[in-house]
């Protein structure tokens, strides 16, 4: 009971504001919770779980608050912050569990694992002398066995081909990147590409190098791709929009009602405050990718292409509890360079707002541009050339560029949600590595003469059967070419890494291909921004 006491008064106390700084009727209504808690402890007719207790409540009252706040359990919150953080610790493979054997898909460059000479196509069968192969292991108790401190070790048997016996590692653990840069490469002899995943505590690092690697291949013109980024660390979108706009320019600022205006302006020291820049975004570019591309937007400093992004404008604290778990609490709204918060409307419920991207599909959104209407009240104007923008809703594309559904089947669907494609893949490259490392010793002879051949596509459609997926043949010849595509793109991923994934799948990319015909056509650029 004392526990359970000690954990809902720090709670109630997390911002340390002293009691006396609330209203009384905020201390009755603190009070009465506690009151609650204590009596249900003390006289309630079973035994109770405290910690569920607390957490269910806690989830509860952060459900009524708005669609962002939420809770992570103590377990959690060292898996949910790593793709902020820009690492974890552990062993530095890529794997896919291939008919319940853990296959070696890749080796994270100058990681542990590779530097004990574990290879691509490895499968491990025991971990640590722990049988894995054969026994129906998911995915996360393979990253559990893994993973672990810096400096600890860890024992894998690995059978390998062409060789009988099991190969011994004894791989000591450390830590692994996680990449906030997905692609860099040049497009022509003058435009550079660089796409963003996420925000996080590398991301600026990673975006600087990939940006000097293009700068030395002669890039004048960037496209910055912000595609299903759904956003990160506040201050990474910071940093990353002061590379583009000029000293004293407002990036962004934020405001709660507990807490104060605070305004970010850019520095005058980034890397690309001239010249020609296009952003890419989608409906699932969110949070820090709207904060980056409603800063160029509203500067007039750069083209927005794409769908209108997700339209999140609250600002997440992490707030610890005594027990390890977190918090992440709205504290404040961000607000574009022209006044505009993009939050789009939570009012009518969670279930609601998780439904919006699905309302925009069935309203013809994602098809049509004139299907999308803001209020007169949400109108602002842009700080240079006062064009009409919106808020209210995330951030309208200058150029609006449809979703091709034409070649999306269920048939196609199917393959992908069960894994199918990948697994198939996988198969392949393990079964063809020597041969397609012989045949195609550079990235740039695969992308111009790898085929996907009709076995490749019959073992698809076999193991499609087998999964119990029926075969449709008019679907599947609507999405042969997009199969295809997807399959030579995960063969480049495998053989090399996610920038030759993307290198590959982007040749279908209709707002990437609209982006290179803007800044390929002679005053295309001018006509929609003037310089």
């Amino acid at each position: 009971m004392k526990k359970i006491l000690i954990i809902l008064t720090l709670l109630l106390s997390i911002f340390f504001v002293d009691a006396q700084n609330f209203q009384p009727s905020q201390q009755l209504q603190q009070r009465k919770f506690v009151n609650a808690m204590s009596a249900i402890s003390n006289f309630y007719v079973d035994s109770i779980n405290d910690k569920k207790l607390v957490e269910t409540a806690i989830v509860a009252m952060l459900k009524e608050l708005d669609p962002h706040s939420s809770y992570i359990p103590k377990e959690e919150v060292e898996r949910v912050n790593e793709p902020l953080e820009g690492s974890f610790e552990g062993v530095g493979i890529q794997f896919q569990i291939l008919e319940d054997t853990l296959l070696v898909v890749q080796t994270i460059s100058g990681c542990p694992a590779e530097k004990v000479g574990v290879l691509p196509g490895d499968r491990i069968l025991y971990i640590n002398e722990e049988l894995i192969a054969g026994v129906k292991v998911q995915n996360s108790d393979i990253m559990k066995k893994l993973r672990g401190p810096k400096g600890s070790e860890v024992t894998v048997k690995i059978l390998r081909a062409d060789i009988t016996e099991l190969l011994t590692f004894k791989i000591t653990r450390d830590k692994i990147p996680i990449k906030s840069v997905d692609a860099t490469y040049m497009i022509g002899k003058e435009i550079g590409y660089i796409k963003i995943n996420n925000f996080g505590s590398n991301t600026i690092a990673e975006y600087k190098q990939a940006f000097a690697s293009l700068k030395k291949k002669g890039m004048k013109h960037l496209i910055l791709s912000l595609q299903g980024n759904g956003g990160g660390y506040l201050n990474a979108a910071i940093e990353l929009a002061d590379e583009f706009l000029g000293r004293d320019q407002l990036i962004v600022y934020t405001q709660g009602l507990r807490q104060p205006k605070k305004i970010s302006n850019a520095t005058g020291i980034g890397g690309f405050e001239k010249g020609k820049i296009i952003v890419l975004v989608d409906e699932y570019s969110a949070s820090a990718s709207e904060i980056v591309s409603g800063a160029i937007q509203d500067w007039d400093r750069g083209i927005i292409i794409g769908r209108r992004t997700f339209g999140k404008g609250l600002v997440q604290g992490q707030l610890p509890l005594v027990d390890g778990s977190v918090m992440r609490l709205t504290t404040a709204r961000y607000y574009t360079p022209s006044g505009r918060c993009i939050q789009k409307p939570y009012k009518n419920g969670l279930d609601k707002y998780q439904k919006d991207i699905a309302e925009r599909i069935k309203n013809g959104e994602l098809l049509h541009s004139d299907s999308i209407h803001f209020p007169d009240s949400l109108r602002y104007e842009t700080l240079r050339l006062k064009r009409t923008v919106y808020g209210g809703g995330g951030i309208m594309p200058d150029v609006f560029v449809p979703f091709d559904t034409t070649r999306y089947t269920d048939y196609h669907r199917h393959l992908v949600s069960k894994g199918i494609i990948n697994k198939v893949t996988t198969q392949y490259v393990n079964s063809n590595r020597s041969k397609l490392k012989k045949e195609f010793t550079t990235f740039d002879k695969f992308n111009k003469s790898f085929v996907v051949n009709e076995q490749f596509l019959t073992d698809l459609k076999n193991a499609g059967t087998k999964d119990k997926i029926e075969f449709n043949e008019t679907q599947y010849n609507t999405s042969i070419e997009l199969i295809k595509l997807q399959l030579k793109a995960l063969v480049a991923r495998d053989l090399w890494d996610m920038n030759e994934y993307y290198r590959v799948i982007d040749a279908e990319n209709e707002s990437l291909q609209k982006a290179v015909e803007i800044l390929n056509s002679k005053d295309a650029y001018e006509k929609i921004l003037p310089l």
